[in-house]
């Protein structure tokens, strides 16, 4: 089956946070698809909903064998069901984190830039926050093994990892992941690592993942892996996540955390979430490929038509991330909204002020649009 991912779906007036939170401007911002969801998923729903009966939902024995199956064959990790933590969001599960290892004064630390949860849970926590920025190295973003050294300290005792990060759209490597947990087991940190974008990797090949699920022991024992369908088959809105805990104190530790503060998983992402990692593999490998050439296509407009501005190449997700320091524009996404009625998310709320990120997860024509409205507000 071939899927249309050029199809415009009009989204203003649906509730949706992209387009109508600023109705007046043109929205690259949030990180979700104009892209319908797989036929596969939206079929399942339909199915639930036939049903007719909507009461309190438990995750069900068809999702945890789809859960099961997908970490086998996707993240080549065979994981007893008793470790997964079934969770109604990832931003949640961080502040999870933070509240169930830090007491008030420890840190939580964290790479910048990052997405932006990342640098707020700690304050759930009343803990502090430490931030090391990524490093620019060979022509790739990594991490900065000196300056985390330099950083961390004995009240440090959550590590937040984001893998594929956003918003650089790095794949870090086997060797750095291990690294990373080397470092984390050093300080007795909980390394949080949110995989999320995984299965948005643009050339799997080229930059395969290692989840945080394949560190040797004892390392995984000090890990909480945090996964989703919700960006690679567009159902952020459903609500649906879920961490891998191997370690029964973690575990618990981090359940105890939720009290009575979070609310019941939504019946139907259980079902959506079995059906993306059931039957929605065409689909996403279909994304993947038009993804690509979006991706590439911006590259090529950036170099071409922006020539104060520099994008890396992303090896993963579906946002840009666009260093526009040079333009001599204090706040670049505030100048594209006054200049030409664009919303792009501004870096200053990653880490990092004088970028922005764009969100090309869209039919090519809209992103080429977009482009040309980026071009025209830097002439």
């Amino acid at each position: 089956m071939t899927y249309d991912f050029d199809v415009p779906i009009a989204r203003q007036g649906s509730g949706c946070i992209k387009f109508d939170r600023r109705p007046e401007l043109d929205p690259f911002w949030v990180a979700d698809m104009d892209f319908a969801s797989a036929p596969e998923i939206i079929e399942a729903l339909h199915r639930r909903v036939d049903h007719g009966i909507f009461g309190y939902p438990q995750a069900h024995e068809g999702l945890n064998e789809a859960i099961l199956t997908y970490l086998q064959e996707r993240q080549s990790s065979t994981v007893p069901v008793e470790q997964i933590v079934h969770l109604g969001g990832l931003v949640p599960a961080l502040s999870l984190a933070a509240r169930a290892f830090c007491e008030s004064g420890d840190a939580v630390m964290t790479c910048t830039p990052v997405y932006p949860p990342f640098l707020g849970v700690h304050r759930d926590a009343e803990a502090e926050l430490i931030t090391v920025d990524h490093s620019f190295e060979d022509g790739r973003w990594t991490l900065d093994w000196d300056g985390l050294e330099k950083a961390v300290t004995p009240s440090t005792k959550v590590f937040l990892f984001c893998n594929p990060q956003n918003p650089l759209g790095r794949v870090f490597t086997e060797a750095e992941v291990i690294r990373l947990a080397e470092f984390c087991d050093k300080h007795e940190l909980i390394l949080v690592s949110d995989e999320i974008h995984c299965d948005l990797i643009l050339d799997e090949t080229a930059t395969p993942h290692f989840s945080a699920l394949r560190l040797p022991e004892p390392l995984l024992q000090r890990t909480i892996t945090l996964l989703s369908p919700s960006k690679t088959w567009n159902i952020a809105g459903l609500g649906y996540a879920f961490a891998v805990i191997p370690d029964d104190t973690l575990r618990r530790k981090f359940t105890a955390a939720r009290g009575h503060t979070l609310t019941e998983i939504n019946l139907l992402a259980y079902y959506a979430a079995e059906a993306a990692y059931r039957d929605g593999e065409a689909w996403r490998l279909q994304l993947i490929d038009y993804l690509r050439t979006n991706r590439d296509l911006l590259l090529e407009f950036v170099a071409k038509r922006l020539p104060n501005m520099k994008a890396v190449v992303g090896e993963a997700t579906y946002l840009a991330w666009i260093d526009a320091r040079e333009t001599g524009i204090e706040n670049p996404a505030t100048h594209l909204e006054k200049e030409a009625g664009l919303f792009v998310s501004d870096g200053a709320f990653f880490g990092w002020p004088g970028w922005f990120r764009f969100n090309f997860a869209c039919p090519r024509a809209r992103m080429l649009e977009g482009l040309e409205k980026v071009a025209s507000a830097f002439p």
